[in-house]
């Protein structure tokens, strides 16, 4: 039997607007993990989902929480050995911090999860518009799990947060 993989992706979008008072505080208490809905933690015969839940300035900071296919989430996911190798993609290529030099892949053993984070800050192309921020967490786990999973420590955690000004 394979061992299941278990993903929540979040994303945190803001503006300009949402760098300080009120609505920073609004933003910076947005959690890094949530509980799993049903349906997702995978069961057998069924391919797995991800749990989405994206949290955006203009809908104030309130999470909105979904299901996706696992393709379609920005994390490359290999089973080598009887790990996991865990490496979230960097999309798009033209958000900003650059990143020359990136953490190298997490592998998981059963039993296992990481979170790993990555801030872009985007500006428009004719700079007529806001800059944009994102805030990606992706918490992963490798076997078996729980609802609450994502509400504790991760055995591994990735800080791939630059500078975005």
């Amino acid at each position: 039997m394979e061992v299941p993989v278990t993903v929540q992706w979040v994303r945190t979008s803001w503006t300009k607007r949402s760098r300080g008072g009120e609505a920073a505080a609004r933003r910076n208490a947005v959690p890094v993990g949530f509980a799993l809905p049903d349906g997702v933690v995978p069961p057998e015969r069924r391919p797995p989902l991800a749990h989405t839940v994206k949290v955006r300035e203009w809908e104030d900071f309130t999470p909105v929480e979904g299901r996706a296919e696992l393709k379609t989430v920005d994390v490359q996911l290999r089973r080598v050995d009887g790990r996991l190798r865990v490496l979230p993609r960097v999309e798009p290529l033209f958000g900003l911090p650059p990143r020359r030099r990136r953490p190298p892949a997490v592998r998981l053993v059963p039993g296992q999860w990481v979170r790993w984070q990555l801030n872009y800050r985007f500006s428009s192309a004719a700079g007529v518009r806001d800059w944009s921020y994102w805030l990606d967490t992706f918490n992963i786990a490798y076997g078996p799990v729980t609802a609450d999973v994502f509400l504790g420590t991760p055995d591994f955690r990735v800080d791939e947060q630059g500078p975005v000004r």
